[in-house]
């Protein structure tokens, strides 16, 4: 559907953006990652036209209809849920009985029906998360640009948007989600892109990207904690009370432990393997210092 190739912004003397090249294909939940201030919004807000003065090439494989979910709320909070809709329908192109109807449906599919008349300055932070999404998908649109959408909300509103993302991607709908959260990447979306000052420093999909960079671990918790030679088997870390051991032979560091408790006679509350997950190669690709 989209393939950028060569992408670069400057705002000033300053590289916001170095040679970006991407594709995304038709039907797939393609999810955006990376620090603050690693060119997510910018790179978004070039794929969504909101930026047009860059270097490069960006090229739609077809007509196609583009809703953005910008991150900052975009509302008017005086008037009505309803005003809001009605409002950007019209900015779509969208009039009479047609604009009428797809208020009704987007209304029912954000979750708002009963709240059609309400001001939404009287709204929650999920609430007014989830009309922003609707005014962006109003026109139905093929590829829709979810920009951290679910930043600062309560836990019903954020699962009625994962709800909705899947939904959109049973209907075929692309969709483009960056999110600092690693476990909603994990969760809703097919392939990743991770962006660090600028350049992607890793894309594919969420398995390819686990398996290329997540290292085999094990959890430990115990009485007589761990025995003195488990770091020939890997790095040790304190966590939750025990300990993660990154190890290239889990197997092996679990019957060595399993030995060692043996012998002591004691108790061992938890030995298990640890499934590699999307925020331990986040933090091995950009680092945990502090982005400000």
């Amino acid at each position: 559907m989209l393939t950028l190739n060569g992408i670069y912004k400057n705002y000033g003397k300053k590289t916001v953006l170095s040679n970006i090249s991407l594709q995304v294909s038709k039907g797939i939940c393609l999810g955006l990652v990376g620090p603050n201030g690693a060119g997510k919004s910018t790179l978004i807000k070039i794929i969504a036209s909101i930026i047009q003065d860059y270097r490069g090439e960006l090229r739609f494989s077809d007509s196609v209809r583009i809703g953005y979910v910008p991150q900052d709320i975009s509302l008017e909070e005086t008037v009505s849920a309803k005003d809001n809709l009605q409002f950007f329908g019209r900015l779509y192109g969208l009039s009479g009985k047609a604009l009428k109807e797809r208020i009704s449906e987007v209304l029912k599919e954000i979750g708002l029906e009963k709240r059609e008349k309400d001001k939404v300055q009287t709204f929650s932070g999920g609430m007014k998360r989830r009309l922003n999404i609707g005014c962006a998908i109003l026109h139905e649109p093929d590829l829709i640009i979810m920009d951290e959408p679910t930043v600062g909300i309560d836990p019903q509103s954020r699962q009625h948007i994962f709800q909705m993302v899947d939904r959109f991607r049973e209907a075929g709908k692309t969709i483009i989600y960056a999110s600092h959260y690693m476990e909603e990447i994990e969760r809703l979306c097919d392939e990743a892109a991770f962006i660090d000052h600028g350049k992607i420093v890793e894309n594919g999909t969420i398995q390819q990207i686990l398996q290329k960079h997540a290292v085999p671990s094990i959890f430990v918790k115990g009485g007589n904690a761990l025995p003195d030679k488990i770091n020939e088997f890997g790095s040790v870390a304190a966590k939750n009370g025990g300990y993660i051991v990154q190890t290239n032979r889990p197997l092996d560091a679990m019957e060595f432990v399993l030995q060692f408790y043996k012998e002591k006679n004691d108790q061992l509350e938890r030995l298990e393997l640890v499934q590699p997950i999307l925020e331990d190669v986040f933090f091995s690709l950009t680092g945990k210092e502090l982005r400000d």
